[in-house]
């Protein structure tokens, strides 16, 4: 008995309680996991605006381009000319923000040339499924159209998996031109800034003059 009643006696000290338990191990959780979608949103669009991304920027290949013959912002992407295997993939993401968010609260267009592009060009699914998931509704809803010029079998296996399975309200606004002269019929040409490159690319594959293009003359 005096064993126990020794036992019995010893000091275990405070034992914490359910709710402090509970938040010690909410505070141990990161606050990328439990913010939500427009948190992280407007947490990114806050480092796109202060960070330094000369190193994306000064590659060239995400930049506005005039307006469409609606009068819509046309934003460029070459794909050739991004290193997606050898680029920082969040500072990417970061200017891709930085130069469309303005862009985006009105209506806009994509003019993807996937001219000349290589394996060293293609981001992951990975990549582009965390892409998509950071972009807000608005980016979706105000995107009217994007053309994807030049494209291959990747670009189309690409873009029936994607609109598909990950973005089934924006496969209607997808449309694959064989030429840039197909661009004219919704972009002016004096609207369109394009390298070098994928206008020689297109007159060695199309020839000269292979487009008669008919203008839009409505909203799509």
């Amino acid at each position: 008995m005096t064993m126990i009643e020794g036992m019995t006696s010893i000091d275990l000290g405070s034992t914490p309680s359910l709710e402090e338990t509970t938040q010690d191990i909410t505070d141990a959780v990161p606050d990328e996991l439990t913010e939500s979608a427009e948190e992280r949103y407007e947490r990114l669009l806050y480092r796109a605006q202060i960070e330094d991304l000369n190193e994306v920027s000064g590659i060239g290949c995400l930049y506005q381009s005039g307006v469409d013959r609606l009068g819509r912002p046309v934003v460029v992407f070459c794909g050739k000319w991004f290193p997606a295997s050898n680029i920082n993939l969040e500072k990417a993401l970061l200017y891709l923000i930085k130069l469309l968010d303005p862009i985006v609260k009105g209506d806009y267009v994509i003019a993807y040339f996937h001219t000349l592009t290589s394996a060293n060009n293609y981001p992951s699914l990975h990549w582009l499924r965390e892409v998509y998931s950071v972009l807000p509704y608005k980016y979706k809803k105000n995107l009217k159209a994007f053309y994807i010029v030049h494209p291959t079998f990747w670009t189309k296996m690409m873009t029936w998996w994607f609109t598909t399975f990950m973005a089934p309200a924006i496969k209607a606004k997808v449309h694959s031109l064989p030429g840039v002269e197909h661009l004219y019929s919704a972009i002016s040409k004096d609207q369109l800034e394009i390298p070098a490159y994928i206008t020689e690319y297109d007159m060695a594959t199309n020839g000269l003059h292979y487009f008669t293009p008919v203008p839009q003359t409505s909203n799509s």
